[in-house]
């Protein structure tokens, strides 16, 4: 059974222009086809969040994996390390974007998700049963090294593919709304890893969480990997030619994918579209900085230099992943209604205005009830900030070469200054040797991207295809 009635969705944004042109309202969806829709929304976040679970579950005990796998002296130093080795596997992404990105343009978005998984699942994999550094010594940490490539690859491809497939079972008015679901599943996956780090460093002696315990939640979303390609299976293809049949891809300028050179989405993404990945790229960097930071990057810091406990300061992840699968549907919903660059523009001025505030209160009082009304009150700009720019990166292309042109701006943003933020707030606070460094961070990449505002085209509530 397929999780999309027909008509396609394609077919169905026509069938409502249609009606529309004659006069009348369009058409609504019957409710079986709602519901076929909303299985669709499920089974494609549902192996997304699977991904991101494998990919951040590093960061909650990245405390735990610099002791094990990077034994220098000074905890400042071992944290860098280890936040470090999170970022690599961001320099990979961008080469995920445009190989895998390529491949769920000639291949369909499908077959290029079902090789994301497997390639999470390895690498996975090897971080849940690599030996420490006391075991094997330098190999360990080239085993994680390794581990995170792989990880990066496989995401590079995920973002884009996943993204656009969402995108193009909405029409033009919902595109806004379905596309929030992508990082609804990033919060969602978010959730489950902090209760489960939460869940380990509460039950766990620090002993067991050192020895075995760190290791779970890698081996969790190992065996996660294959239940997510299974449920993906009957998912419908939205790229014409692919699982439509002969008389649909001779209908439609797209060679099919069998006759598209392998480089054909790149050459023809950077000849024709430059000024859109420019522009593209440079707004990502204020909604991966914000992410990263708020969700993520906080939670070591209350541990590392607030000094809280690790179960407790993981509540921060957790509050600030609730807040985000919250809000993110509105986000989406609202920019359907507004327009993706007012919401993104307003909502990146009041994070440069509220970000220096809130680390001053976390500092000033480092307790946990403060540290979650800040992270819950970051969380929401970081929803409204985030969601318009990751709906809006996929519209900026057409089909044939959206995957590969989401998934390269996207990694492009994510890969130097959301993947290595983590890394760049700790630099900054050695060499400055003030608590509120990573605010300054945030505030820069906020800045900047704003800058590319202006230039770029409002997509919501227009055909993209």
């Amino acid at each position: 059974m397929n999780y999309s009635a027909t008509p396609q969705p394609a077919d169905r944004d026509a069938a409502q222009r249609v009606a529309t042109a004659a006069g009348g309202a369009p058409t609504a969806l019957a409710p079986e086809k709602r519901a076929s829709h909303a299985k669709a929304i499920a089974a494609i976040t549902l192996g997304n969040g699977l991904e991101f679970f494998d990919f951040t579950i590093y960061s909650f005990f990245a405390t735990i994996i610099g002791k094990l796998f990077f034994p220098v002296e000074g905890q400042l130093v071992q944290l860098m390390l280890a936040v470090g080795t999170f970022g690599v596997g961001f320099i990979m992404r961008p080469v995920g974007g445009v190989i895998l990105g390529g491949y769920a343009d000639r291949a369909g978005r499908k077959a290029a998700m079902s090789l994301t998984l497997w390639l999470m699942t390895l690498g996975s994999a090897i971080i849940a049963f690599a030996p420490g550094y006391a075991t094997i010594g330098v190999a360990a940490p080239l085993l994680i090294i390794v581990a995170r490539l792989i990880q990066g690859f496989a995401l590079g491809g995920e973002v884009g593919a996943s993204t656009a497939l969402l995108l193009e079972y909405a029409s033009d008015r919902t595109r806004g709304f379905y596309g929030s679901w992508q990082f609804v599943s990033q919060g969602a996956n978010t959730v489950v890893g902090s209760l489960l780090g939460v869940a380990l460093a509460s039950t766990l002696s620090p002993a067991a969480l050192e020895s075995w315990g760190w290791r779970v939640p890698f081996v969790i979303g190992m065996a996660m990997g294959p239940i997510g390609i299974y449920i993906r299976r009957h998912l419908d293809e939205t790229l014409p030619g692919v699982e439509d049949g002969a008389a649909q891809a001779a209908s439609t300028p797209l060679a099919k994918p069998a006759e598209q050179p392998a480089s054909l989405p790149v050459r023809k993404l950077f000849r024709d579209h430059a000024r859109s990945i420019t522009t593209g790229t440079l707004t990502t960097i204020g909604g991966t900085a914000a992410n990263y930071i708020v969700l993520f990057y906080l939670s070591t810091y209350a541990i590392k230099i607030l000094h809280l406990p690790m179960a407790s300061a993981l509540w921060a992840a957790w509050t600030g992943a609730v807040v985000t699968v919250i809000c993110s549907p509105l986000a989406g919903a609202l920019s359907d209604r507004l327009g993706r660059k007012p919401v993104m523009a307003v909502s990146r001025v009041l994070l440069i205005l509220a970000v220096y505030p809130a680390f001053m209160a976390i500092n000033a009082v480092p307790t946990v009830p403060v540290l979650l009304a800040v992270v819950a009150a970051l969380a929401v700009l970081v929803a409204f900030t985030a969601v318009p720019n990751i709906v809006m990166l996929p519209e900026l292309f057409p089909r044939a070469i959206r995957a590969t042109g989401m998934s390269i701006v996207y990694c492009l943003g994510v890969s130097i200054f959301g993947g290595f933020a983590q890394f760049f707030a700790t630099w900054l606070i050695q060499i400055s040797g003030s608590n509120l460094a990573p605010a300054w961070y945030l505030i820069g990449c906020s800045v900047v991207s704003l800058l590319p505002l202006p230039l770029m085209r409002e997509t919501a509530g227009k055909p993209i295809d």
